[in-house]
C-alpha cells in the first residue's frame, strides 16, 4: 500500500517524537513547519526547535514563518498536494485557507473538549488530576474544537512531573497518529461537547511564584512547572527540589523550619507542610537546603521569609 503524502507542523520534543514516528513509518515528509529559532540560556544562543532537528537530519525540507496566513505559505502547501497536514503543539493558528487544503490532524495533549489551548500537560498537573491522555481531533478554524477522531487514556502517578509524562504522552500521540492516518476512511468524527469545556491559558513567568499557602498545590506547580518557570518565593529564592511532606495539618506561622532532616528541611505552609531539598537563592549558585540554612544562620523554629 502506498504511503501517504504528509506536511507535519510542530515545535517541542513532543512534536518532534511524532515526527520521528512518521518517518521510522516510511510517511512522505513533504515539508516541516515550526516556530523561528530563538535565543536560549544565559548567553541567548540561537537554537533551532527539535523538530527542525530531525527534519533536517533526514533531508526534509523547513520553514519557519512567523505567520501561515501569508498567500505564498498556502500556495506552497498546495503545490505539493498532501494527504493529512499532521499538527502537534506548533504554537500558531492553522487559516481557513490551509485547513481546505487536506485533512488537518491535530494531536492534543488532553482529553478533549477539556483543556483546551496552549498548556494542557502542565495544567493537568496543577488541578492534580488522575488522568490525561492525548485527543486526535479533526481541526477547525476554533481553539481546539474540532471533532474526535480518537483518544488514548493515561493513569497520573501523583509524583510525575512534567518531563516524564510529556515523554508518556508523546509516546501514546505518536502511535495514535500512525493509528487514525490508517484508519481515517473507517472513523466517525465525534462533535466535541462544547458545555464541558475548559482552558488552559499560556504559562508566564510570574506563575512560577508561589507564597506558601498550600503544601499540596505548590508541589503540584513544581511538578508543572518542572523545566520553566520553576517555583520561587516573593523574595526570588528558587525551590528547585522539594517533595510534599503532609497536606492536612493547618498551621499559623508559615514559612517556618518545622524539622530538619538528612535530605533538607521541613517547612510548613499554611495548609500542609512541604520538605525543601535544594534552592536557588538570588544571584548565587544553587545549593542543597540544609546548606542554605547553614549560611542563614536559621534553625528549627525560624522562618524563612
Amino acid at each position: 500500500m502506498e504511503k501517504k503524502r504528509v506536511i507535519f507542523m510542530g515545535t517541542p520534543d513532543y512534536a518532534e517524537r511524532i515526527l520521528k514516528e512518521l518517518i521510522a513509518n516510511g510517511y512522505e515528509i513533504l515539508r516541516v513547519f515550526t516556530q523561528p529559532d530563538k535565543p536560549v540560556g544565559r548567553k541567548r544562543l540561537l537554537t533551532p526547535p527539535p523538530v527542525k532537528v530531525t527534519a533536517l537530519n533526514h533531508g526534509i525540507s523547513v520553514s519557519q514563518p512567523k505567520s501561515l496566513k501569508d498567500e505564498s505559505i498556502v500556495s506552497e502547501i498546495k503545490s505539493v498536494n498532501p494527504d493529512f497536514i499532521i499538527v502537534a503543539a506548533y504554537g500558531q493558528i492553522l487559516p481557513k485557507d490551509i485547513l481546505k487544503i487536506a485533512p488537518c490532524i491535530n494531536l492534543h495533549a488532553s482529553i478533549l473538549p477539556k483543556y483546551r489551548g496552549a498548556s494542557p500537560i502542565q495544567q493537568v498537573l496543577l488541578d492534580g488530576c488522575r488522568d490525561t491522555g492525548v485527543t486526535a481531533m479533526l481541526m477547525d478554524i476554533g481553539l481546539d474544537t474540532g471533532d474526535i477522531l480518537a483518544y488514548t487514556k493515561r493513569d497520573i502517578p501523583q509524583d510525575i512531573r512534567l518531563s516524564q509524562l510529556m515523554d508518556i504522552l508523546a509516546e501514546d500521540a505518536s502511535q495514535l497518529t500512525i493509528d487514525v492516518i490508517e484508519r481515517f476512511d473507517k472513523i466517525e468524527p465525534i462533535p466535541q461537547i462544547g458545555a464541558i469545556s475548559s482552558y488552559c491559558k499560556k504559562i508566564s513567568r510570574s506563575d512560577g511564584e508561589v507564597h506558601l499557602d498550600n503544601a499540596q498545590k505548590i508541589y503540584n506547580k513544581f511538578r508543572a512547572f518542572e523545566s520553566w518557570p520553576g517555583i520561587f518565593l516573593p523574595n526570588g529564592l528558587k525551590l528547585t527540589e522539594i517533595s510534599l511532606y503532609e497536606s492536612l495539618s493547618d498551621n499559623q506561622d508559615i514559612g517556618r523550619v518545622v524539622a530538619i532532616e538528612k535530605d533538607g528541611f521541613i517547612l510548613s505552609c499554611k495548609r500542609g507542610s512541604l520538605k525543601i531539598i535544594r534552592v536557588h537563592p538570588a544571584s548565587k549558585k544553587e545549593i542543597d537546603a540544609k546548606a542554605y540554612l547553614a549560611g542563614r544562620r536559621l534553625s528549627v523554629g525560624d522562618n524563612i521569609l
